[in-house]
């Protein structure tokens, strides 16, 4: 991915998100990517053949999944994203190609004829899921093997690498990515999937959220408790940081300075399917820019109460963001 001169980034937007800024900005992303097809139509009857609802369809809309999702919120905010992945010989492969192209993320596609390009179909009626329908494999060893040669050839020209982890079979040399990044200079931020950590040890950030943080550490009784597992987690694990986003109680940073707490911003939640990968993608995308972690937290925290207003995987764009009141005001 060839480093474009980027413009200078006006003095104003020297705190705080702004395309300018994020234009200066290279992310890559790794990691499992699917195709998410949403049905929509009308219920209208129940079923003489079983008791479930008859769904007649009106439209249809296909859109980037797992780390494209990442990917395309990325490119979506201004920065200059690639996206390293495999996907199956197959329509939805292709059809994920296309999407991505679209919205300016440039997609190094692996691809492994041996499995289907995994696919979510939800069905939807009067804003409603009824129903998700699942379709994967996992990539073979051989494919997956040079998609970790051509991340090493890829480090030189990002600034900040993003590691989605679906638990899909796209990771599988996680551990040697992060060693590569780390070695290179190369902050990794990870989203995590799993009850077992150590794959992600020596990642730069973590970003489970409640429920994925609670499967691993244990719950807790209030925040001292919370503050203490996630500390001693990120010690253990050797991790810069770690951050936890809370649904309704916002997000919060565990990093060598303490804890850093941001209260929602959602105006109302809508869908939350996809929140995780606009917040990981807002941070590697400030980060990239130059930013301090904690201003990209409560950046990444603005566009995540923008993109749960939305139905289905989304993406925030920069006018979305300028038109929130700044922190403070």
């Amino acid at each position: 991915m060839a480093r474009a001169k980027a413009a200078p980034v006006p003095a104003a937007a020297a705190q705080g998100y702004s395309e300018a800024r994020a234009s200066a900005g290279r992310v890559l992303v790794v990691g499992d990517v699917m195709l998410d097809r949403y049905w929509f139509g009308a219920v209208e009857r129940i079923s003489p053949e079983a008791p479930v609802p008859v769904v007649r369809i009106e439209r249809s809309e296909e859109r980037p999944g797992g780390a494209a999702n990442v990917a395309r919120n990325a490119a979506a905010l201004g920065a200059r994203t690639r996206l390293l992945c495999v996907v199956g010989d197959d329509e939805a492969g292709v059809a994920l190609e296309r999407l991505l192209s679209a919205e300016r993320v440039v997609a190094d596609m692996h691809c492994d004829p041996t499995i289907s390009t995994t696919v979510k179909l939800r069905v939807i009626s009067r804003q409603q899921q009824l129903m998700r329908i699942d379709f994967e494999t996992l990539p073979s060893h051989e494919v997956l093997a040079a998609k970790l040669a051509a991340f090493e050839e890829a480090l030189p020209e990002c600034d900040v690498v993003i590691l989605s982890d679906y638990a899909k079979g796209g990771l599988a040399h996680i551990e040697r990515m992060i060693a590569a990044a780390r070695a290179a200079g190369r902050p990794v931020l990870v989203d995590p999937k799993g009850e077992d950590y150590r794959r992600y040890h020596g990642a730069t950030l973590l970003t489970p959220n409640r429920s994925e943080f609670r499967q691993v550490a244990g719950p807790w009784a209030d925040d001292e408790e919370l503050a203490g597992k996630a500390q001693r987690m990120r010690s253990e694990l050797g991790l810069d940081a770690l951050l936890v986003t809370r649904s309704e109680e916002g997000m919060t940073l565990f990093d060598a300075g303490g804890m850093h707490h941001q209260p929602t911003h959602a105006r109302e939640v809508y869908d939350v399917s996809g929140a995780g990968d606009t917040v990981i993608a807002t941070i590697g995308v400030m980060l990239a820019c130059g930013a301090p972690l904690v201003e990209a937290m409560r950046v990444a925290n603005r566009a995540a109460g923008i993109v749960v207003g939305k139905l289905g995987t989304a993406v925030v764009h920069p006018e979305e963001l300028a038109a929130l009141p700044q922190e403070g005001s």
